[in-house]
């Protein structure tokens, strides 16, 4: 038995056996048998701060008799390397580590969300080596806010090693010859290096604390740390309008839903003096004592089963003052943004585990949503703050009731008690300090001296909006420093013309292209009401970085794209394809296809049973100019591609919980799922592997339940991080709509 007690207060912890670690062997890859001790020296390059990060995690893992254990860890990761303690080296000087290795370029982090281990919930991530996905295992944080933390300094160690590898020469071969963190029951003796780095970044808290981290958040926990909100990066047709404010809660109706005769959607709005974490905590703890002072609609809460870490199913009862012997059942699906927003969605659900009950009356609740997004804090504040905002579809006819009538009946009605959670969640967190806390994240500078690390692209971007980009016309976002960002916006469209002269090469004579010689399996469509087809909508229904944008933060209205979609295949597979391009069915082995100068195959494998394959073709009529950022993106290193693909996604038209599930805000696509890329000489294919993401899984199986009633606008383009690369510019659009699951081509591989 493991001596020290787990964060979660767990009792059994592990085995005094040996033990045997899910993660066989790595959390990067190096390869070789001599482990190198010291760290890149200075280099005549760009040099800047190199960062540390440490804290406790917990190692998951099954020991050699088939028990799982839990045990309480310290993690290091100083620039590609990774160290892991049994207790912190701060506190223990000269103690060695029990794991040590490196973090690779083919490391792959997958965020797998909530998890019962014992008595308590953590949140687990999961690595594995794209290469070889046997080498895998599992570390878990206290909060989710820890995980993307972690999450985010596993990606810094990537870009490290990353850019060694890109020096070759000795580098290459240095890092060749390191060997991965081993995690299994060997553990071999290393040699001490030197620790020259300048900046040490703590992630959550030290073990007191953490010992009594729940899902009851007794003690305190960790924020996400410090991220400045944009609204969205896609213009959305919401008009919100407030119609009543209850004890500094306002509830808002969304006057365009209820004019177009498609019910009603309302919502409750508050700030809350807490993080986004804390809030998300509160809610997800179906404990009853807890629940039973903020939420004053429901009785009884019970956990009937989870799923894949971001859904489950909870029963439950009314409180008698609502509705005497009334039950009801809902599924919770929840998932975090990489800027920290929560999102919770609420659907009535059935559940075998749970049959009507006697005496009791099965009620189909209202679904809804739960939005929690981090805002900054007061000038000479440290208090966290968060924005949380409860949506809620209600009976058109009832809401017209309330509204022409009495309006005292609405606060005997269900949705009222439903809005008033918002209320009842802000005061709880007030009148409980210890639920309010400051941020955890600390950093402390060393008089070392600075060491070389790699140029901007892999460098901490303090950039506030690192992985989202989209803009929604949400007037609920009406707090100070969301109307300050209103001011500074601009709506000046970027010049599509411009792009093209600085990206593509004017030297060579663009090629005409005939679109009626290219065919794909997938119609174009001939109006907006058209169904099962796609269309190429302009980029102005989309926000990207403006010219000034790393001084003010900025966004302009897209533009134009500066590749144009040609085609698009829409096919059923058995299994998830890759390569699709040389696929003989695919648009590009057309002898049209084989003659343009370039095209970018963005393959989008859709999990599902079967799985599907929705291949857009982005043409070029000439080759990318030599030096641009289009060009160091199509001939770059897979790191670089996946620092720099980015995807806004926008619902036009469809259910209002899917537009809430899939959101405005652009994600950087390396980051949150598996993209592999394959260079040929007149293509650049991008697999892009949703089911590599439980939450993109969990999002994508949503979207599909309602393919057919829905339209999506995406577009694609190249985060622009320096001076130089800004405005922005969007490579391609695609407009889907309403697509038809048994319309896809089956594809034989």
């Amino acid at each position: 038995m493991d001596a020290r007690p787990s964060p979660l207060s767990l009792k059994k912890v592990g085995s005094g056996r040996s033990e045997v670690s899910t993660v066989s062997g790595l959390l990067g890859l190096g390869g070789g048998e001599d482990q190198r001790s010291s760290l890149p020296s200075p280099s005549s390059s760009a040099s800047s701060s190199m960062f540390e990060y440490f804290g406790w995690v917990y190692h998951l893992g099954v020991n050699s008799i088939g028990h799982e254990y839990c045990h309480l860890r310290f993690l290091f990761i100083r620039g590609k390397y990774v160290e892991m303690y049994k207790r912190d080296p701060h506190e223990n000087p000269g103690i060695k580590p029990i794991r040590r290795g490196v973090v690779g370029p083919t490391l792959m982090l997958e965020e797998v969300g909530r998890r019962k281990v014992y008595y308590g919930d953590v949140y687990v991530l999961r690595f594995f080596n794209r290469l070889e996905e046997s080498k895998k295992g599992e570390i878990a944080c206290a909060t989710a806010g820890e995980a993307q933390k972690w999450l985010e300094a596993f990606d810094q160690a990537k870009q490290q090693a990353e850019f060694e590898l890109s020096r070759g020469g000795s580098a290459r071969n240095k890092l060749n010859m390191e060997t991965e963190l081993n995690l299994d029951v060997h553990r071999p003796r290393v040699r001490r290096y030197a620790s020259g780095l300048k900046k040490l970044i703590r992630i959550g808290q030290g073990p007191e604390t953490l010992l009594c981290q729940s899902s009851s958040l007794g003690a305190n926990g960790s924020t996400d740390g410090y991220f400045e909100r944009d609204i969205g990066d896609a213009i959305e047709a919401y008009k919100w309008k407030c119609v009543r404010t209850i004890n500094g809660v306002r509830i808002f109706e969304d006057v365009a839903n209820s004019e177009s005769g498609k019910g009603v959607i309302v919502k409750a709005v508050a700030v809350i003096d807490a993080s986004a974490d804390t809030a998300f905590e509160v809610l997800l703890n179906l404990e009853r004592h807890q629940r039973y002072e903020w939420d004053m609609l429901t009785g009884d809460l019970e956990l009937l089963d989870s799923y894949d870490g971001h859904l489950d199913v909870v029963y439950g009862t009314f409180d008698p003052r609502w509705h005497s012997k009334r039950d009801f059942i809902f599924s919770r699906q929840w998932f975090r943004g990489q800027d920290g927003t929560y999102t919770i969605l609420h659907f009535p659900a059935v559940h075998k585990k749970k049959p009507p009950r006697s005496g009791y009356r099965r009620t189909k609740i209202n679904p809804s949503t739960w939005e929690i997004r981090n805002l900054n804090t007061s000038m000479g504040s440290n208090t966290p703050r968060c924005l949380v905002t409860q949506m809620l579809e209600i009976n058109s006819a009832g809401w017209c009731r309330w509204k022409k009538n009495h309006c005292s009946k609405f606060e005997k009605s269900v949705p009222y008690a439903l809005l008033c959670q918002v209320g009842g969640l802000k005061e709880y967190i007030g009148a409980n300090p210890a639920l309010k806390f400051e941020t955890s994240t600390t950093v402390i500078q060393s008089k070392v001296s600075e060491v070389s690390v790699s140029t901007a692209e892999f460098e901490e971007s303090e950039v506030k909006d690192e992985f989202y980009d989209a803009m929604s016309a949400d007037s609920s976002s009406s707090d100070e420093e969301l109307d300050q960002k209103d001011a500074k916006l601009s709506l000046k469209r970027t010049s599509a013309a411009d792009a093209t002269n600085k990206e593509l090469d004017s030297e060579v004579a663009p090629v005409m292209i005939d679109t009626s010689q290219l065919h794909g399996t997938l119609r174009t469509g001939k109006d907006d009401t058209d169904t099962n087809c796609w269309t190429s909508p302009s980029g102005t229904g989309f926000m990207i970085r403006g010219k000034n944008y790393l001084k003010d933060n900025s966004k302009v209205m897209g533009g134009d794209p500066l590749l144009k979609l040609i085609g698009v295949d829409w096919f059923k597979v058995d299994k998830t394809i890759d390569r699709i391009a040389l696929h003989p069915r695919s648009l590009l082995q057309s002898e049209a296809g084989k003659k343009l100068p370039f095209v970018l195959v963005i393959n989008l494998q859709v999990p599902a049973k079967p799985n599907y394959s929705l291949a857009l073709y982005y043409a070029a009529d000439r080759p990318a100019k030599p030096n641009s950022l289009f060009a160091q993106f199509v001939d770059g290193t897979d790191m670089f591609r996946d620092a720099r693909f980015k995807l806004i996604p926008s619902i036009v038209e469809g259910y209002w919980m899917v537009k809430r599930a899939v959101g405005t805000k652009a994600c950087l696509l390396g980051k949150a799922v598996t993209c592999k890329y394959f260079r040929r000489d007149n293509f650049l294919e991008i697999d892009v592997d949703i089911g590599s993401s439980s939450v993109a899984r969990s999002v994508i199986g949503l979207v599909l339940g309602y393919v057919t009633s829905i339209v999506v606008d995406l577009a694609i383009l190249i985060e622009g991080k320096e001076e130089a690369e800004l405005p922005e510019y969007i490579l391609g659009t695609v407009r889907l709509n309403r697509l038809r699951l048994d319309s896809a081509v089956h594809l034989k591989v």
